[in-house]
């Protein structure tokens, strides 16, 4: 099945990828390979560490035509830069990036809709 919309709600352990339609949806979670606990410590460590990582969600959008980050903390600015510095393909298809707490697929799924009313209204 073809969706044109994606979100993706992420921390540095695990990612929520859902695309979905109107009237369908498919989700996956992406976890981590890294053994290392972050406990807010950012460095030059942390994209080598998370980059496999975040590769493997940016693979998970490309057939998005476009794409609503999320997550609630620096995990999901990260994404973004890694997005625009390694694949400017799926960046380029990022509407938007915004701070929501830890929600279940449901209540990401909801929001996601909402706001893609909200931005198909606009444009």
């Amino acid at each position: 099945m073809s969706f044109n919309h994606a979100i993706v709600w992420l921390d540095q352990a695990e990612a929520h990828v859902i695309h979905f339609s109107r009237d369908a949806a498919e989700s996956e979670v992406i976890k981590t390979t890294s053994k290392h606990k972050k406990h807010g410590v950012v460095g030059n460590n942390r994209a080598v560490e998370s980059s496999g990582y975040m590769d493997e969600v940016a693979a998970a959008l490309l057939a998005s035509k476009e794409v609503l980050i999320v997550g609630p903390g620096q995990e999901k600015l990260a994404f973004i830069k890694h997005l625009n510095k390694s694949h400017a393909d799926i960046a380029d298809k990022v509407v938007s990036v915004e701070t929501v707490d830890h929600p279940n697929d449901g209540q990401l799924l909801e929001f996601a809709r909402k706001y893609f009313v909200k931005e198909d209204m606009t444009n």
